[in-house]
């Protein structure tokens, strides 16, 4: 049985580690979680240890006596859907999930104004700030594409393709970012935020970035 290590950056920040601890903890399968403070000087000396992109998150597997390290969150997301497809990480409709997919990708490589501006804090409520034209279309187009899937997708397990997802797992740490900075959603998408915050896992890791909150070291 392959052994799992997830190494993981500050939670109360790493938009990239929320991620794939998502997927992971939708496998069910047993991991070691390994968290590397972040903003600190030697921050980067200690992720190189275990990701030589010198970025988190990483996913170290042990297995047939050899490791194997994936770096990047939707890499980690993919080889998590590809060794445990009992999980269902993807839709089964092929075309259903060949558009889950375009949503996890279009997350992966954009939005770069809202990431910018609307950074992740993930337990701390903060004032709207005011938003440049680039970043009130990237949250408008958030919100067209989670209505989208919603509407088309949805089921009663209510996530943006039925069953929860990688898409999910993509959108998660923009979940939090509305909540976080009071972003005006409709009701539909407000329904997606509340089970998105209600699955066990971002309770886990909500109480965890507290947590570093509370210890001063987020």
């Amino acid at each position: 049985m392959a052994r799992y290590s997830l190494i993981l950056g500050t939670k109360d920040w790493s938009s990239w580690s929320l991620r794939p601890y998502l997927a992971m903890r939708a496998t069910g399968a047993a991991f070691e979680e390994i968290v590397v403070p972040l903003r600190r000087g030697d921050s980067r000396d200690r992720i190189v240890k275990y990701s030589r992109s010198g970025k988190l998150p990483a996913l170290k597997i042990e297995e047939d006596g050899k490791t194997t390290t994936v770096w990047d969150s939707l890499a980690i997301c993919e080889t998590l859907a590809e060794r445990h497809p009992e999980a269902r990480l993807w839709p089964e409709d092929r075309a259903t999930r060949a558009e889950a997919r375009s949503y996890a990708a279009e997350m992966h490589s954009g939005f770069a104004a809202m990431r910018s501006n609307l950074s992740m804090d993930f337990v701390r409520r903060l004032p709207t700030p005011n938003l440049d034209d680039d970043t009130k279309a990237d949250v408008a187009r958030v919100i067209e594409a989670w209505t989208h899937a919603l509407e088309h997708h949805g089921n009663e397990d209510g996530f943006l393709f039925g069953r929860f997802s990688i898409a999910d797992a993509m959108y998660a740490p923009v979940v939090s970012r509305f909540v976080t900075y009071g972003i005006d959603v409709p009701p539909i998408v407000r329904g997606y935020i509340d089970r998105m915050f209600a699955l066990p896992a971002m309770k886990d890791w909500s109480n965890a970035a507290q947590m570093e909150v509370d210890a001063g070291v987020a």
